[in-house]
């Protein structure tokens, strides 16, 4: 019976040493994968201003994530990923930089003052990348649409006080009432331009 239980523990050590093995060996590989893509990150300014980075995994594919302010139907966060696909390239400036357009799908998200909204989002990019220098210089439209959801909220309302007979005493009464709530569809981000400066590495 001995012999049985130390071959059992035996076999869970092994079994644990390399579990953890594997593990480290997945985590490194994963590091590795990471740090062999191309990377971008700037900024892109227009119908708001927000960070954007850029992930290259694949040649003429990459992810990008953009986290920001918008100003387009109100100011509020806007947030957006997209998967991009290089369409075309052309060196009409060699000795500048090459010239690309990309275009791609996603999501977008964001919200206001007790209003939030998420939806779908495409994108066309038109722009350069120089040759001197790492960056990317771009103009695109991300035209994003999806359903709004008013948030509910408490708000203190002043009505004027009336006396037995209807009349206004001058004074004001206090109510607190629950507002918001409604639905809708985000169409102002139909409108979604921007101008955006990237720096490759």
């Amino acid at each position: 019976m001995k012999k049985i239980l130390l071959a059992v523990v035996a076999l869970m050590c092994v079994a644990t040493v390399s579990a953890q093995n594997d593990f480290k060996s997945s985590v490194k590989q994963a590091a590795q994968t990471v740090a062999s893509q191309k990377w971008s990150v700037g900024l892109r300014l227009g119908s708001g201003a927000q960070v954007d980075a850029e992930c290259f995994y694949a040649g003429d594919k990459y992810v990008e994530a953009r986290l920001g302010l918008g100003w387009i139907g109100g100011f509020g966060a806007d947030c957006s990923v997209l998967h991009n696909w290089n369409c075309c390239n052309w060196d009409w400036t060699p000795q500048a930089g090459k010239w690309f357009l990309d275009a791609g799908v996603g999501a977008t998200i964001g919200g206001a003052k007790h209003v939030m909204w998420v939806g779908v989002a495409g994108q066309v990019k038109f722009g350069i990348k120089f040759n001197k220098v790492p960056i990317r210089l771009a103009v695109d439209v991300t035209p994003g649409f999806g359903p709004v959801l008013g948030l509910p909220y408490r708000e203190t309302v002043e009505t004027p006080e009336l006396d037995a007979n209807g009349v206004p005493t001058g004074n004001t009464v206090k109510t607190t009432v629950k507002v918001g709530g409604s639905a809708g569809f985000y169409t102002n981000g139909l409108l979604n331009l921007g101008l955006s400066a990237t720096y490759c590495f």
